[in-house]
């Protein structure tokens, strides 16, 4: 999805000694969510993504993007090169630069990292160093294989690329499929999958939203294993069988892997619920899509905590609380993508409804298979939560349908 390019510059004047008032910047694929939360909060970014939503909050923005359908256009050393023009006092990074240790050693380059360290990044992101911990801890972990599998014919595989990120590139692997150097084998857990995030200051970790994911619905334009959304999960929900001891559980997971791995700032754990245990299968060690809901639902903070556990302080937060708070509707989001090849029209009507985000461009092309933008939608429990988000995709499908050229 290319957008509309702007050129960028850091008003030196505005930077304080402290981080809370300097000028910073954010980068990655998509940044608007984390922009939107920083503005929020009271602080002035610059922003540098593969989008430019008509919604970024940052002022100025950038969008880099090499040619091509789909994020596999997307080019973080392009933008950590571009970042390097771009005077900031600090930088802070979202997907997927988790990947890239040394690109976010370079964006560091005479500033300040909100975020994990490169030297935190390469644990976190090495499955065999995270199923480890988590075993020697006495968690559950799905099997790993760097290398063919054998016993293909007793075990359900997955092949992930390494570099993984929202579930592409992840394919079911059959006794006698080559795996590529890129790529290691996990074992395919059946359940139900889910998140929490965190915000973490190396030692503990406070929970602030527990969701249950969305993956592959095609309601949403997904398939396979691509990621397409989540919805908040209260304490009474029937969405995870043994609920509260799958949340106790995975909390006292962020503990370990905070201490183990040196976590700090906002993370994410993604895992696979299976009668009541939680199968870690990623750790994401950034801001992830499903932050924002905790800024919906509970006033959360999330790039002020974000900050604060970078600087060693964990927030003031009790999610187990609010999760049992009856009296508040369930939260969720989906991530739209274009069934077929379609040209938005005017979007700019797009910017007044609070259940829409990541807006695109007007008249912009949007490929197949690609994101057309994020919608939210809110239920008295998560089974209404989610029949209110497929009734807004449908009726954003038919607004873009036809000639492609209609509003949402």
């Amino acid at each position: 999805m290319p957008r509309a390019t702007a050129s960028a510059s850091a008003d030196s004047t505005r930077a304080r000694t402290r981080t809370r008032r300097a000028e910073g910047l954010i980068v990655g694929c998509s940044t608007r969510a984390l922009v939107e939360s920083a503005v929020r909060a009271g602080y002035a970014v610059a922003s540098i993504d593969a989008f430019a939503d008509l919604d970024n909050g940052a002022t100025p923005a950038l969008a880099l993007r090499a040619p091509g359908p789909g994020l596999g256009s997307y080019d973080p050393l392009g933008i950590c090169r571009a970042a390097a023009g771009v005077p900031s006092a600090w930088v802070a990074y979202v997907a997927s630069f988790e990947n890239h240790p040394d690109l976010v050693r370079l964006l560091a380059r005479g500033r300040r990292l909100l975020g994990n360290p490169p030297s935190v990044l390469a644990r976190a992101r090495a499955p065999a160093v995270v199923s480890a911990a988590l075993r020697e801890h006495g968690f559950a972990a799905p099997e790993l294989r760097l290398r063919g599998a054998r016993e293909a014919h007793r075990t359900a595989w997955l092949a992930k690329p390494f570099a993984s990120g929202g579930g592409h590139g992840i394919t079911r692997w059959r006794h006698g499929d080559t795996l590529r150097r890129t790529h290691f084998l996990q074992e395919r857990i059946t359940g139900q999958p889910g998140s929490l995030v965190f915000a973490a200051d190396g030692s503990r970790a406070v929970p602030f939203a527990f969701s249950r994911q969305l993956v592959g619905e095609p309601e949403f334009g997904a398939s396979g294993f691509g990621y397409c959304g989540n919805i908040l999960v209260p304490a009474k929900s029937a969405t995870f069988s043994n609920g509260d001891a799958l949340f106790d559980t995975v909390c006292s997971i962020a503990d370990t892997l905070t201490r183990e791995l040196r976590l700090v700032g906002v993370n994410g754990i993604d895992f696979i619920a299976r009668n009541g245990t939680p199968f870690v299968t990623e750790v994401n060690p950034r801001y992830t899509a499903s932050m924002e809901l905790a800024e919906r639902a509970f006033e959360f903070s999330v790039f002020s905590a974000h900050v604060d556990a970078c600087d060693g302080i964990a927030p003031r937060f009790d999610l187990d609380s609010a999760r049992r708070d009856s009296a508040a509707d369930v939260f969720g989001k989906a991530v739209v993508f274009a069934k077929r090849t379609v040209v938005v029209g005017d979007t700019l009507a797009w910017l007044d409804d609070g259940s829409v985000r990541d807006v695109p461009h007007p008249g912009e092309r949007i490929p197949r298979g690609s994101p057309v933008c994020t919608i939210f939608a809110r239920g008295a429990n998560d089974v209404a939560c989610h029949a209110a988000l497929v009734q807004r995709a449908r009726k954003l499908y038919e607004d873009i349908g036809g000639s492609g050229r209609r509003s949402a």
